[in-house]
Formats: structure tokens, sequence, C-alpha cells
């Protein structure tokens, strides 16, 4: 199967779940910029999730330059990784309604986790497909970053229950980490 329509649907429901979470933002009620407090934690819960979700539609750019073709399951995983991703705007939504309270910053950390999972299944569904010469399996033989966002995830998870600010400290982390697309993949890709 050609490639080119699943990145399409791809880009088509990462576009879909950007503008889910800036519909939710709404109009201050006043003129004033005291009208604007109120809605800086919903602000700001979106300008992190845009960043994830760009973070994402970055590197899955990146990643389907090394992909030749994709088969049935290849489809499931990129399916998996959508659905996590598309749950973003729901979480987004009750941190910032929540002012980023404990069980909301605790989801939203679990949502994170499971879209990089969904992110790493896919990676071993490509090169199962492509096989051992493939690429992507070239390409991403260190797997430092993927181990060191996962820790911090975790920490995440677990700090969220007693310090939320903190949990989304090791959030922020994990985004600095990946804010510049997965360098492994271009130099692959230009060394062949």
């Amino acid at each position: 199967m050609n490639k080119g329509r699943l990145e399409a649907f791809s880009d088509g429901v990462l576009a879909i779940i950007i503008t889910i979470m800036v519909l939710e933002l709404k109009v201050p009620e006043g003129n004033s910029w005291t009208s604007v407090k109120p809605l800086l934690p919903k602000f700001l819960a979106y300008i992190f999730s845009f960043i994830y979700v760009g973070i994402y539609w970055n590197n899955h750019h990146h990643l389907f330059q090394t992909v030749k073709k994709v088969n049935g399951a290849i489809l499931w995983a990129n399916l998996h990784l959508l659905f996590w991703l598309s749950m973003m705007p729901v979480a987004t939504e009750w941190i910032g309604t929540t002012n980023f309270a404990k069980n909301p910053v605790a989801v939203y950390g679990i949502g994170l986790i499971m879209s990089a999972i969904a992110y790493t299944i896919l990676e071993h569904v490509i090169i199962r497909c492509e096989g051992e010469d493939s690429k992507l399996k070239e390409a991403i033989h260190s797997k430092y970053k993927e181990y060191i966002s996962i820790v911090f995830y975790v920490l995440g998870i677990a700090t969220s229950f007693f310090y939320p600010y903190i949990a989304i400290g090791f959030y922020y982390i994990v985004a600095l980490i990946w804010l510049i697309p997965d360098r492994r993949i271009e130099k692959t890709l230009k060394e062949n």
C-alpha cells in the first residue's frame, strides 16, 4: 500500500486535534487585562498541548520519510497512536479548567506516556514490516531519548498527586527534549 493516504489521514487528524483544542479557548468577558487572567490556565494548557501535538506531527513526518510501504499492521499501529493523541483535547481542557489540579495532571501524563508507547509500537511495526535492513532500524539504534522520556513521564505522573506543578515541569522537560525533530532519522536519510 502507498503511504500517502496514511500520512494525509494522520495530518488531518492532528489538524482536527489542534482545532478542537483552540475552540475550547473562549474570548475574555471584558476588555481589561484583568479579564484575561482567569483564562491563563486554559491558554497555558493549550500552548503546552499544541507544542506536544506539533512534536508528534514533526516526528511522525520524519518517521514516514523512512517508510517505503505500509501494511495493515502499520495502519492499526498508526491509528493506535492517533487514538491517544486524540485524547489530548480532553486532558488539555481538564487541566486548564481545574488550574492544573492533581488528578487532571496525572491523566494528562498518562495520555502523554500512552502516546509515547504508541509511537514506539509504530516504530517497531514499521521495522518488522520493512525488515532488518530498514532505514528506520538503522536510524533509531540509540533509544536514549525514548528511555529518558519514559522516566520523566513516570516521575511526572507519580509527582502529580502531591505536586502537580512539578509534574508539569517533568512533562515540559520531555517536550524540550523532543522539540527538535529526531535528528537520527535525518542523519540516516542523508547518508543513504
